[in-house]
């Protein structure tokens, strides 16, 4: 699979968000689905990792750090899962976006190894994207554009940069973008909005 073709399947997750920011799903029926995604995940990656199904589509969708550890799209469905749930329906749709399509737009301009930081170029391109998407998805939910959603969707989209920029290793373990970006942006864009309430 190309790495285009990688990146099409990554942003297809934003879907979900967007499906319910255009009002054709309620919020309920988001984590359902979110919930749904997870549990079949986990399913997939006990039987790849416990029981050693080796699917071909495996080979094209995981990469070489993630042979033996759970792999993106599990640690995708996750994340969105885990912010789907702890998080307002704003915020965490807008953390959402910055994975599915902040991520892939990013990746496309510059992959980089384990441990190794991106571009500058890269991320200023990255934090754009997610300031967009953050600021963008609080107007559509109604939340208007000022002094707290701006410093929100930058925070956010800080925090959303500064996980896709690196891929820290902690005691051998990638901590995979995937699984990081949703849950740091919204935690920063949601303690934003409190302070500023």
């Amino acid at each position: 699979m190309s790495e285009l073709q990688r990146r099409l399947v990554h942003a297809s997750g934003s879907l979900v968000p967007l499906g319910y920011l255009a009002g054709a799903a309620p919020w309920s029926a988001v984590k359902g689905l979110l919930v749904v995604s997870a549990l079949v995940a986990t399913v997939l990656e006990v039987l790849r990792l416990g029981v050693g199904l080796d699917w071909a589509i495996y080979d094209r969708l995981t990469r070489e750090y993630e042979q033996d550890n759970p792999a993106g799209y599990a640690l995708y469905t996750y994340s969105m899962a885990a912010v789907g749930f702890v998080f307002a329906p704003p915020v965490a749709a807008a953390g959402m976006l910055m994975l599915a399509i902040g991520d892939p737009i990013s990746g496309l301009m510059a992959s980089r190894g384990v441990g190794e930081v991106k571009q500058v170029t890269t991320l200023v391109v990255m934090f754009g994207v997610c300031l967009v998407l953050a600021v963008g998805t609080f107007v559509v939910e109604g939340m208007g554009l000022g002094v707290s959603t701006l410093t929100a969707g930058v925070v956010g989209a800080a925090g959303a940069t500064l996980a896709d920029g690196i891929k820290p290793v902690v005691v051998g373990y990638v901590i995979d973008d995937n699984l990081s970006i949703p849950p740091v942006a919204c935690a920063g864009m949601w303690l934003v909005l409190v302070a500023l309430s």
